[in-house]
């Protein structure tokens, strides 16, 4: 029998066993000792297909933050090649909202009902009025529409890196739509240099220390990660679900911090 990290790679593309040998096992059922709400956001994407296959196999649904950000494929996370992927996790129960279109970062409050949106790839800066931030926030869910029309969509939005200002808070208010970050033990690492954060430590950290009620933070994948949080996440959640946690979408009105 392959071990479990020989049946990550395959599913990664990186060895012969395919992603499907993960679904051939049963789920795990448990009884509930607490809920946990894990987030998605969007990034490389390397990992998505392994990351969504284990989240099928234990029957667990999260809520995807999506943007339009570049992928390993040399598209975009929005495009069109990738509604196939967005319509199975829309019909395994997953739900969605707003993580910005152009994955910019909010920098200051210029002036009332302005806020600064400035690109981490030197793509460029803008202030964004009331109707410009709305319309940012509004794009992905136009986009994942557009693709998969019956998608549950939440009245939440997150900002890129979790940075937020007064002003940017205020003004998504105003287009109907909540900040949602995370708790302070559910960023679970994945961004991080895997030198000195190896998938073996964060595993460790995150059983250790994930309580009931935690909102988790992860990607699809991080380009700048060496070696893949993904390859690690089936051992993650079937630790959290062996210590009694259960898994649900966030409510439409979010999770306060």
């Amino acid at each position: 029998m392959l071990p479990r990290r020989a049946l990550a790679l395959g599913a990664l593309g990186l060895g012969a066993t395919p992603a499907a040998a993960q679904l051939a096992r049963p789920p795990i059922t448990r009884g509930c000792a607490g809920t946990l709400y894990l987030t998605i956001d969007t990034g490389w994407s390397r990992e998505a297909e392994l990351i969504a296959a284990s989240m099928a196999r234990h029957g667990v649904r999260a809520t995807l933050f999506i943007a339009n950000e570049p992928t390993f494929r040399g598209d975009r996370n929005l495009d069109a090649g990738w509604a196939p992927f967005w319509r199975a996790r829309a019909a395994e129960g997953h739900v969605f909202a707003s993580h910005t279109w152009r994955h910019w970062y909010f920098r200051g409050d210029p002036a009332p009902g302005r806020v600064t949106y400035a690109s981490r790839r030197n793509e460029g800066q803008e202030v964004l009025d009331q109707a410009g931030l709305c319309a940012e926030l509004a794009r992905p869910i136009e986009a994942l529409r557009a693709m998969v029309p019956e998608a549950t969509v939440l009245p939440l939005w997150r900002a890129p890196g979790g940075i937020v200002t007064p002003g940017a808070v205020r003004m998504a208010a105003a287009c109907g739509l909540r900040h949602q970050g995370w708790t302070a033990n559910g960023f679970l690492g994945d961004e991080l240099a895997s030198d000195a954060h190896p998938n073996a430590a964060l595993l460790r950290q995150n059983l250790a220390r994930i309580r009931a009620g935690e909102v988790l933070v992860m990607h699809w994948g991080v380009r700048s990660r060496r070696e893949p949080f993904g390859l690690v996440f089936d051992q993650l959640l079937t630790g959290l679900i062996e210590r009694g946690f259960c898994f649900a979408p966030l409510p439409a009105e979010g999770i306060a911090r």
